[in-house]
């Protein structure tokens, strides 16, 4: 199995959302990543990133979450282009696994008509609910007529341990990782907004917008606890990081 690492977009936020000692008034840049993975019995998309609309006119597609969420950087940083560069098309996925339904991790949804969508049972009532748009969860990105198959537990993507969807509730009630074992490079955790950023596992720190601050840190430690057993945790949104991986087609295996 191969894992190439793509860009979803680039987000402007307050720093103190993510970090409360943060002065005010300072601001981060989070990188937004879609993660493909490889494998003999199929292309799985770990994520979709931002819709490519979203830098060009954020109110528009995203309403008042733009207020907290500022689309930068580069417009044809997005999944689509990710793809193309290695030579796929939507239509060459076979799976997206969401690990959760906000618009800067499922945006692209609506492009891969040919695939399923994954995603934890709890993360899809969150966003049927009355009041999901106002929690986040924009139909424009995660409603499409494309299938929807939902797990609650643990789940073998391949039925060979390569590729397992470990639920990781706190951030919102049904956010997922995905642990990928790699011949040649090792384990990969990619926790999404589990932990968003290295400082908040190290000083177990929760974002402001956590849901459940109590679930959260105990997906946190369930994190570090993957970390400690050997596997490189790959942080929602850590630009640190972004910035040492390998991207594009250069692969993990």
């Amino acid at each position: 199995m191969k894992m190439h690492i793509l860009s979803g977009g680039l987000l402007r936020m307050r720093k103190n959302i993510y970090l409360p000692d943060a002065q005010r008034g300072e601001t981060l840049d989070l990188p937004v990543s879609s993660i493909l993975l490889r494998h003999k019995q199929g292309n799985v998309l770990f994520d979709t990133g931002c819709h490519p609309t979203a830098l060009a006119d954020a109110p528009t597609r995203w309403g008042t979450l733009a207020k907290a969420l500022q689309p930068v950087g580069d417009p044809d940083a997005h999944v689509l282009n990710g793809l193309a560069d290695l030579g796929l098309q939507p239509d060459d996925i076979d799976v997206v696994v969401n690990s959760h339904f906000h618009p800067d991790h499922c945006g692209c949804n609506e492009f891969f008509k040919r695939a399923t969508i994954v995603c934890h049972r709890l993360e899809l009532e969150a966003a049927q609910a009355e009041d999901g748009e106002q929690r986040g969860y924009l139909p424009a990105d995660w409603r499409h007529p494309i299938p929807i198959r939902t797990i609650e537990d643990e789940h073998d993507v391949f039925g060979d341990a390569q590729l397992l969807l470990l639920p990781l509730p706190g951030h919102t009630p049904g956010t997922i990782g995905a642990l990928a074992t790699l011949e040649r490079d090792g384990r990969f955790l990619m926790a999404a907004d589990a932990v968003a950023l290295r400082p908040n596992l190290e000083q177990e720190v929760m974002p402001k917008n956590t849901w459940n601050p109590d679930l959260a840190l105990a997906s946190l430690r369930e994190v570090q606890r993957i970390e400690d057993d050997g596997a490189t945790v790959i942080f929602g949104h850590d630009m640190e990081q972004w910035t040492q991986l390998r991207k594009g087609p250069q692969a993990y295996e």
